[in-house]
């Protein structure tokens, strides 16, 4: 329904219901009746406050044809199937609405699609030669014979940067910085967010002490590459948790990152004193995302759901993906 109908040039507007003369019906009206318009509108009333309605000389009118047998049947099967799932055939309550499917089948979907959008960003990073990961270790009290920094090439691992980070304020620290913001201006920088072991590893934490204040979102405006909670850059956590498929309730279409000290499900990728080998170990993990070997949960929603993945005929069709 549109916020407002304005009037028909023309037409005698008739501001209530009351004004209305005898004889002269909306189509509304007259479809009640079993009738339908049978010349032109003569007049309009207001209705809502700034819609209006055509009204027809009742007299006019002609009767409606019937429907047949076989077109209410049609209607009446149509009406029928709003109310039944198109994928999995389950009949709801209440009518499913666009697209038709129920909760149990839209969040598997929802899920797999965020599964298959991880792989095309992975496979856009492994084809990108500009694009690197982006390792940091600068939490003071927590390994401090590693802090550091290493920017490892995500095409082909090549190693471009690697040094210990310094102290905060010292010219060492200085010296990355500068040295960082020459190698990664115009390239597509992927972090790894720190909130999944031990230490700090976002590149924000190079500018500043962590809880040393609030964060600026956004780019740092004199260090671009630096993009708090990676609301600028890409994230390898974020990709996995998307491809992996783990969600924490059934009913979630959240794709999200176990802890990695449940020790439920360990991290595909290396976290050690070694920042080098943490990147080439994170981008290997794109290329096995982007490739479809790396394993998805074994109860991944779209994997359990009983129906197998989505409906294929998506534009973006797939094979069949390997997992755990």
């Amino acid at each position: 329904m549109p916020s407002s109908i304005p009037p028909l040039p023309g037409l005698t507007r008739y501001t209530h219901w009351g004004a209305v003369p005898e004889g002269l019906h909306t189509k509304t009206q007259l479809d009640r009746q079993g009738l339908k318009p049978g010349g032109e509108p003569l007049g309009q009333v207001l209705y809502h406050g700034n819609c209006y309605a055509p009204l027809y000389e009742v007299t006019a009118a002609v009767a409606k044809r019937p429907c047949s047998p076989a077109q209410k049947a049609v209607l009446d099967r149509a009406r029928d199937l709003q109310y039944v799932c198109r994928r999995c055939g389950h009949r709801d309550d209440e009518p499913l609405g666009r697209g038709r499917w129920c909760d149990s089948c839209s969040i598997p979907a929802a899920l797999f699609e965020v599964h298959d959008q991880a792989q095309v960003l992975a496979r856009e990073l492994v084809a990108d030669e500009s694009a690197v990961v982006l390792v940091v270790d600068v939490e003071p009290d927590s390994f401090p014979e590693a802090q550091g920094v290493a920017v490892v090439g995500v095409h082909d691992g090549q190693v471009l940067y690697a040094a210990p980070a310094g102290e905060y304020g010292s010219p060492e620290r200085g010296a990355v910085l500068d040295r960082l913001d020459a190698l990664l201006v115009d390239r597509r920088v992927v972090e790894e967010p720190d909130f999944m072991g031990p230490n700090h590893r976002y590149p924000h934490a190079l500018l500043r002490l962590p809880r040393s204040g609030p964060v600026v979102p956004g780019r740092d405006p004199l260090h671009p590459w630096a993009a708090p909670h990676s609301a600028a850059n890409d994230s390898v956590t974020r990709i996995w948790a998307g491809w992996f498929g783990w969600t924490d309730r059934h009913s979630s279409t959240n794709a999200c990152a176990p802890w990695e000290w449940s020790g439920d499900i360990p991290m595909p990728w290396s976290r050690s004193l070694d920042l080098v080998a943490d990147g080439r170990s994170m981008a290997d993990l794109l290329h096995r995302i982007a490739d479809g070997t790396e394993p998805v949960w074994e109860r991944a929603a779209w994997t359990t759901d009983g129906h197998g993945e989505p409906d294929l005929s998506w534009d973006r069709r797939r094979t069949a993906r390997v997992a755990a």
